[in-house]
């Protein structure tokens, strides 16, 4: 306790005992009776405790200069958690307020510590395809973040594959449009292309080098790279992590697709989609998929806004997809401690996700359109029929006298190829590889 708090407490107390006094002075002028005074010093003395108590309360508050669930890490761990790992209840999704679609910009943004350039993104560009930068120079970034129409930016495998041919245990996310997201890989554990850059590249079973150091090394003894560096970077020219690192993140952010027949007909080209695909996009709308994929790039992990990026997945437990597709094998950002027994994940871009099969953390599920059928079932509670009669609910609430009538519960093939359809309309023209 400072000295300011031993003041503040040693004045309060003061003020209780001066109080006292008085009150006990006015009661034995103004009570007459012996019982009467004793009913009305009981009640004063209880006034007095409880003004104490509050008293003792503020001064116990006030040696805490932040706010109070600060002091307790615990508890605001518990706290995020709910934060991180909440999801809307997959039936309270009415559609009543309309959504309003927006384009993805044509550049994306930059930290202020690392602004782009020509030299650095040409640098970039280099380092993301040269494979020197692996232990036993057969991997490059581009080797896992193929720059294709077949691959979108992943590398098409179930989980990475890096040197050596070993394999990792997550589906590789693609390169393309991850500017635009604020949390990086699959549990969303890095939050800057900068940081992500670091991880491939001493992953043991990706690209293998020992170190950053031996990274750095590497690089240095490379006589073009030491050409580069020092037309890049000025006013630092020394090969370090960080500029390797900053080079390769503002060649990343030239990886964008802003011009998809979605932003086209978002912008006023009412011919670039087809009838199907706007159908699509309504029910994408309607069935409650924006709930998780929104904004411009598709996701509540990108940096439009600043909604919760995680959710639980598979929402809807013990389903026969969760058992087959062994969804529930690696947990992502939960852990044992947590005891929620279902992944916790950071919400993918649908950007050019019709180029990026396999599907899924764990890259199990191939087809575009059995990953919508199990997103439906276990993210949002649709039936999966094609039977009018299983889209909807009628319920008599005889003490209301009211019907509660409950649509678009199920999910019909047809549907399922409309959804797919709008989603091929996000691709969107991919930057040049070479």
């Amino acid at each position: 306790m400072n000295a300011g708090m031993t003041e503040l407490l040693a004045f309060a107390l003061v003020v209780i005992i001066i109080v006292l006094f008085l009150l006990i002075g006015i009661v034995r002028e103004l009570v007459p009776t012996e019982r009467g005074k004793c009913y009305l010093g009981i009640g004063l003395g209880a006034g007095v405790i409880a003004f104490s108590l509050k008293i003792g309360l503020i001064v116990f508050f006030s040696l805490f200069p932040g706010s109070m669930p600060a002091q307790f890490p615990e508890r605001v761990y518990k706290r995020q958690s709910v934060v991180v790992s909440s999801v809307v209840d997959p039936g309270s999704y009415t559609g009543s307020v309309a959504y309003t679609w927006e384009v993805l910009p044509g550049s994306a943004p930059y930290p202020l510590n690392n602004p782009p350039s020509p030299e650095k993104i040409a640098l970039g560009k280099k380092l993301f395809f040269d494979k020197r930068l692996s232990a036993d120079g057969s991997l490059s970034c581009v080797s896992c973040h193929e720059l294709s129409v077949a691959k979108g930016g992943g590398d098409g495998h179930n989980v990475a594959v890096g040197i050596n041919g070993q394999q990792g245990k997550r589906n590789v996310p693609t390169v393309i449009n991850a500017a635009f997201q604020r949390h990086l890989f699959w549990d969303g554990r890095v939050t800057s292309l900068e940081e992500q850059a670091k991880g491939p590249l001493i992953n043991p079973i990706e690209m293998g080098m020992p170190s950053l150091d031996s990274v750095v090394d590497r690089v240095k003894n490379i006589t073009e790279y030491k050409i580069l560096f020092k037309q890049t970077y000025v006013m630092e020219p020394s090969i370090t992590i960080n500029n390797i690192v900053k080079a390769i993140a503002t060649y990343e952010r030239t990886l964008i697709t802003p011009d998809s027949p979605y932003d086209r007909f978002v912008k006023g080209d009412n011919k670039a989609l087809t009838k199907k695909q706007i159908r699509g996009m309504a029910l994408f709308e309607s069935m409650g998929c924006i709930l998780c994929h929104s904004g411009p790039n598709f996701s509540s992990a990108s940096v439009f806004g600043n909604y919760s990026p995680y959710r639980f997945f598979p929402v809807i437990a013990h389903t026969d997809y969760e058992l087959r597709y062994e969804l529930t094998e690696d947990l992502g950002l939960a852990n044992a401690s947590m005891d929620v027994r279902r992944g916790i994940w950071r919400v993918p871009s649908l950007r050019n996700v019709s180029r990026t099969s396999p599907y899924f953390h764990n890259g199990s599920v191939k087809s575009l359109k059995d990953a919508v059928r199990i997103m439906a079932s276990v993210q949002l509670a649709k039936r999966l029929s094609n039977k009018i009669v299983d889209d909807t609910s009628i319920q008599w609430m005889s003490s209301a006298r009211q019907l509660n009538v409950s649509t678009n519960l199920a999910i019909s093939d047809n549907e399922v190829d409309e959804i797919v359809a709008f989603l091929e309309a996000l691709n969107g023209e991919l930057p040049t590889a070479h």
